[in-house]
């Protein structure tokens, strides 16, 4: 599946994660969690580990139902909005020759494939993001990138273990994972232009 992009002159590939580097994910999901529980979405701390317990999640199969609730009932993956400057920076690398791999591990829970790849194409091309391939993948080392940007600290972890270049992008689960990482797409950007030797 692609959507409109130039098509890259070279073949320096980038892989990149969807949720927490390209969409706000925490923030969209915060106030469907609030609504879930019956509370303010304010009572609800911005800083969280994996798992969520921070929002009252209790365990996997309570983040489950949850989760499944968020994609079916609220459109989860259409609903978000995007990281400051990543859809505009994203357009600029595809621009310049970068050829963007999307890597997602959104087929999180069976029985809604469908409906998450929908919502995941729709908001991709809503926002003009370019992409020309895209992978929903779990075990993303199996998925080929010359750099690869994510923030789950466990993806970084075995990208770099199996000898690939990974930068992290920082989120509230990954605040002990070495560097190299981007705080801002302003950042991330120098950092990719750096390893693919391409200019503005």
């Amino acid at each position: 599946m692609t959507s409109e992009a130039t098509e890259p002159a070279s073949e320096f590939v980038l892989g990149v994660d969807l949720d927490g580097v390209v969409a706000d994910f925490y923030r969209g999901l915060k106030p469907i969690v609030a609504e879930w529980f019956d509370r303010p979405a304010k009572e609800l701390p911005d800083e969280v580990s994996y798992g969520l317990t921070e929002w009252g999640i209790a365990d996997k199969a309570d983040y489950d139902r949850i989760h499944r609730f968020a994609v079916v009932d609220r459109g989860l993956f259409e609903r978000l909005v995007p990281i400051p400057h990543a859809p505009a920076t994203l357009r600029r690398l595809s621009r310049d020759g970068i050829r963007i791999r999307i890597i997602t591990h959104r087929l999180y829970i069976e029985h809604i494939h469908e409906t998450t790849i929908d919502q995941t194409v729709a908001w991709l091309d809503h926002y003009g993001i370019p992409y020309w391939d895209i992978c929903f993948m779990r075990d993303k080392v199996a998925v080929g990138a010359n750099l690869y940007v994510d923030d789950s600290p466990h993806n970084i972890e075995a990208l770099r273990s199996a000898g690939n270049d990974a930068i992290v992008f920082t989120g509230p689960t990954n605040k002990a994972v070495a560097g190299p990482r981007a705080d801002s797409w302003n950042q991330l950007e120098q950092l990719i232009r750096e390893r693919s030797h391409t200019e503005r």
